[in-house]
């Protein structure tokens, strides 16, 4: 069985240790499970990167990543509707007044 290390790609930290199931929810939440099935997640991250060899799974983590996986979701099912892309647009616009 291969356990993972996440870490987070920013930062350089270790979210968690010894996962071996990453998933998303419904919710775009990621979930991460551990070896004794004990479960966490986080809000808003991407899995960008897996490497079985050194066991390491690498995240970014920002607050657009988890609207823009639900728009795509639905963009993927035919169910997006304006508000959808509106709602991912408002988000992109607050994040540029930071730039």
């Amino acid at each position: 069985m291969c356990e993972f290390k996440v870490i987070d790609k920013k930062t350089k930290a270790q979210v968690a240790e010894e996962i071996v199931i990453l998933s998303y929810s419904d919710e775009k939440k990621l979930l991460l499970k551990d070896i004794l099935g004990i479960s966490g997640n986080l809000e808003s991250a991407l899995i960008y990167d897996v490497n079985t060899l050194n066991q390491t799974c690498t995240l970014i983590q920002h607050p657009l990543i988890n609207p823009f996986l639900q728009l795509q979701e639905k963009i993927s099912k035919g169910t997006a509707q304006i508000s959808d892309v509106e709602r991912v647009q408002s988000a992109l616009e607050e994040f540029k007044k930071t730039l």
